[in-house]
């Protein structure tokens, strides 16, 4: 069946049907929905890092990565539960209105969540609202996934995929930046966090006002007259994910195989943040010096956003030249090199090297996928199967977390840790490989 997509600009050189970059920069909404992305994902950056300041970093605590675990499991599993409904939304829901609607509402709550931390509510409490607007995240960046497709021309989704979500996670990097930044100027502290906070909900504001500047039918979806209303659609959301996911397994099996590998990539990631964060803390400072920790957590992030960004510019020549699912293999193959030769020193300047490639690797996999899907399924169900998608993700870090928390040392020095990540890059690596050659990726 084809994919039904709203007309797009065709790209620049038909005879080639190969899309530039100046094709996608001069495409107005291309552009509008970029910078919803970026603001939105900036915030993120801003947020999180108040986050792990609070929860990590706090001079007064000694965290653990059980403590980690837990501040994933209950800041990422509840997404898990109202995934279904998500989709189900995103497929009905004007999307520029959940862009717009969804940044307001953080924009409140970001705003509860600094009083919170002012007033030194509860622990429980300031999660449940960092909780909220967490959800909310998931939800937004669901959205703008699905959204991709309706501003752009088929011919370009390798190229928007490279640059969008790339440029995203560059500038919640760079968020974090300006978090970490922050905390070396401002006395470690709730006055300190709260602060940051403040200025992530303004950031949300920001992001708001900028999907309001799009056309309320622009992002989609279709119309479909014959479709239930919103309350039946809610009531019946369990049986139309379902619906999703039948769509999935049994008409895209090149998404089944893209979505598998990135979420062992996603996986591999979160292991080796919780052992970089524990090194930070207690290998490579004092365990005393919580920001210096921070510091040098910020300086691995900053390093990995570099290799964001190097994945968007080598991607679409990589894939012209291996395809998908070459480029895929490529980046899931070569950590399983290395990140062993690189993280088994337990030492600042190799672990740094390896940040830079894993985000080359984790962020080129992620634009293989995105693309893969977005080729492969039918706009109708492309809400539901992206909410699908941000709920593996969100599982595998939140397992990822836990199964480190099982294993790893308080100061994250772990042979069998690093090993075992890359063997599973391996493993995910020749899995791909055998599946892709039974049933290729769509060419794009």
């Amino acid at each position: 069946m084809a994919i039904t997509r709203r007309p797009a600009p065709a790209p620049d050189n038909p005879s080639t049907g190969r899309a530039t970059l100046g094709a996608l920069v001069r495409t107005r909404d291309f552009r509008r929905l970029l910078t919803a992305r970026l603001l939105s994902q900036l915030s993120d950056g801003v947020f999180q890092v108040s986050l792990a300041s609070y929860v990590i970093f706090s001079p007064e605590r000694q965290s653990s990565p059980a403590d980690i675990a837990s501040m994933l499991a209950v800041l990422l599993l509840p997404f898990s539960v109202i995934g279904p409904f998500a989709g189900v939304l995103l497929d009905r829901w004007r999307r520029r209105q959940v862009l717009y609607l969804g940044n307001l509402a953080r924009f409140g709550l970001g705003l509860v969540t600094a009083a919170l931390l002012l007033g030194q509510a509860p622990d429980w409490l300031f999660f449940a609202a960092a909780l909220l607007v967490t959800a909310l995240n998931r939800f937004i960046l669901a959205g703008l996934s699905a959204a991709l497709p309706r501003v752009v021309a088929p011919a370009q989704l390798v190229t928007a995929n490279a640059l969008s979500p790339t440029l995203g996670t560059v500038a919640a990097a760079c968020g974090g930046g300006i978090g970490f930044l922050f905390h070396q100027v401002m006395a470690p502290g709730p006055e300190a966090d709260a602060a940051l906070v403040t200025v992530a909900a303004a950031l949300y504001l920001a992001a708001a006002l900028a999907a309001h500047r799009m056309a309320p039918e622009l992002l989609g979806p279709e119309h479909h007259p014959d479709r239930p209303d919103l309350r039946q659609a809610l009531g019946q959301a369990g049986h139309e994910f379902a619906a999703g996911l039948r769509h999935l397994l049994r008409d895209c099996r090149p998404a089944v195989h893209a979505l598998a590998a990135v979420t062992a990539a996603r996986f591999c990631y979160g292991v080796l943040i919780v052992t970089v964060l524990m090194l930070s803390r207690y290998t490579f400072n004092d365990p005393e010096d919580s920001q210096a920790g921070l510091a040098t957590l910020g300086t691995a992030l900053g390093f990995s956003a570099v290799g964001f960004f190097l994945a968007a510019v080598v991607s679409p020549w990589f894939t012209r030249r291996l395809g998908l699912a070459g480029w895929m293999a490529g980046c899931l193959g070569s950590a399983a090199v290395f990140v062993p030769a690189l993280g088994l020193p337990f030492r600042v300047a190799p672990a740094m090297a390896a940040a830079l490639l894993l985000g080359v690797v984790t962020q080129g996999s992620k634009i293989c996928a995105d693309t893969i899907v977005q080729n492969s399924v039918e706009d109708a169900y492309r809400g539901r199967v992206f909410a699908l998608y941000d709920v593996l993700f969100n599982v595998a870090f939140v397992a990822a977390a836990g199964v480190t928390a099982l294993v790893l040392p308080l100061n994250g020095r772990s042979v069998g840790v690093v090993a075992g990540v890359a063997l599973v890059y391996a493993g995910s690596a020749a899995l791909y490989v055998r599946a892709a050659r039974r049933t290729p990726p769509p060419v794009n």
